[in-house]
């Protein structure tokens, strides 16, 4: 057996049965293929850390003088914008016959949008430089909308069922170590009193993350189109039937149900995305601040990938859909304790109790964040084969690009009443969230 054998047989459990089922040509290619994808996917986390649209950006607005206003548009612009324009790009990505070429492309525009942001935060200010670092962001968001097309295609051709998950959750693991350390690094530089200078250098290391990425995927063999019948039905009718994206991807969610359904849950399980920057802002309204911070945030979020990586891509191999209705439930019940504790008067203080309260609580969303994370990619990959995945991906991505706007926008108008609303919305959002998931067949390998 050779090294890189004993390597990827140390870090994934490998699934015998699915191996066998892989033409004998190409059996030799998984453990290669699994390492770099293992590797990109954390040089790929590592780099969102240092370009976080919630933590990093926000601070680095603030350090130069960007209007407030123009911080509300960031995690939209992130988000939305690497999902909307999927359902438009998959007609393209489909005639390209390697996808790692359509990844590696998203992730040379991703360190070229980040190289924008790191020269205006070493020269500019004011609201030019927020506008600049926003159009950048744009950039960088249809770059990751690129290489979220294509990943989970490249990963279902070169990986059998029963290793996805765990790939996805080693990779998480080894960017929440990542994390924790520049979360520590960040600390020690002044914690809230890091410079325009420092955080150009962050950005600087996010250009040479992207720039491994693309490195890195460049070395994976990739098999041939390996486009099943279904699936040409379904690009075929979809091209020549539908020539409007919206429409195309009405009509598959229309006639699709196991994959309408995924969909809906998918929508119901935003719940651990979107409540974080909350629970950051109820206890900054509590006054239970002093263990906040850039630093403090992304040592908490590191600390979740670190713990939950390894632990959720097992589970994600057994079953998916029973990891993203766990992780919602979990996340929503957390919410609910929160902000009924929050309401005490112990709390009410820049307290040491407000303090841990607020803090274990944005780690254990964030921690479920990341099963739910793990379980829906899974999933997502595991329910179809060939360019049907692609067309799954696209369309569901941009679905939930649009819904995002949507649960986004009414979660932050009760937020305007106050803000453990838009929490309890969220947090209703998941349990009836883990009663659907529960629905949902099951495509792991159980």
């Amino acid at each position: 057996m050779s090294s890189t054998e004993r390597l990827y047989s140390v870090l994934i459990r490998r699934n015998a049965e699915a191996e066998d089922e892989i033409p004998a040509d190409r059996r030799h290619t998984i453990a290669p293929n699994g390492l770099r994808l293992v590797l990109a996917n954390a040089l790929q986390s590592s780099g969102d850390q240092v370009v976080n649209a919630s933590t990093v950006l926000p601070w680095l607005f603030a350090v130069l003088g960007v209007p407030p206003a123009l911080t509300g548009v960031l995690v939209p612009i992130r988000e939305a914008g690497s999902m909307l324009p999927q359902a438009f790009l998959t007609p393209l990505v489909l005639r390209v016959r390697y996808r790692k070429w359509v990844f590696i492309a998203g992730a040379l525009v991703q360190a070229g949008a980040v190289a924008v942001m790191a020269g205006t935060a070493a020269l500019g200010e004011g609201l030019a430089a927020g506008l600049m670092i926003v159009a950048a962001l744009a950039i960088f968001a249809l770059g990751r909308c690129l290489c979220s097309i294509s990943s989970k295609d490249v990963q279902g051709r070169t990986v059998p069922k029963g290793e996805r998950g765990q790939i996805n959750g080693v990779a998480t693991t080894a960017a929440g170590l990542v994390a924790i350390t520049l979360g520590l690094v960040i600390r020690l530089l002044g914690g809230s009193d890091i410079a325009a200078e420092q955080l150009f250098w962050l950005l600087a290391l996010g250009v040479v993350l992207w720039l491994a990425v693309a490195a890195v995927y460049v070395g994976i063999r990739e098999p041939v189109n390996e486009q099943s019948a279904s699936a040409k039905s379904t690009t075929n009718e979809s091209a020549s039937e539908h020539k409007n994206s919206f429409v195309r991807m009405a009509t598959l969610l229309r006639r699709d149900k196991p994959f309408r359904d995924f969909v809906t849950v998918r929508s119901l399980l935003l719940v651990s995305s979107l409540s974080p920057p909350f629970i950051v802002t109820l206890s900054v309204q509590a006054g239970a601040s002093s263990l906040t911070g850039l630093g403090g945030f992304i040592i908490a979020s590191g600390l979740a990938a670190l713990i939950g990586g390894r632990l959720f891509g097992r589970f994600a191999d057994r079953s998916s859909k029973k990891l993203m209705s766990i992780g919602a439930g979990v996340a929503s019940a957390v919410i609910i304790v929160t902000v009924g504790l929050a309401a005490l008067p112990a709390v009410s203080a820049d307290s040491w109790w407000g303090n841990i309260l607020f803090v274990v609580s944005y780690f254990a969303v964030t921690l479920m964040h990341t099963g739910v994370r793990v379980g829906r990619k899974t999933y997502v990959v595991d329910m179809a084969q060939g360019d049907q995945r692609t067309v799954y991906v696209a369309v569901s991505n941009s679905a939930m690009g649009l819904i995002l706007l949507v649960t986004g926008g009414l979660s932050s108008l009760l937020a305007l009443v106050h803000i453990a609303w838009p929490l309890l919305f969220l947090a209703a959002m998941g349990i009836i969230g883990v009663v659907a998931g529960a629905r949902l067949p099951e495509v792991s390998r159980g």
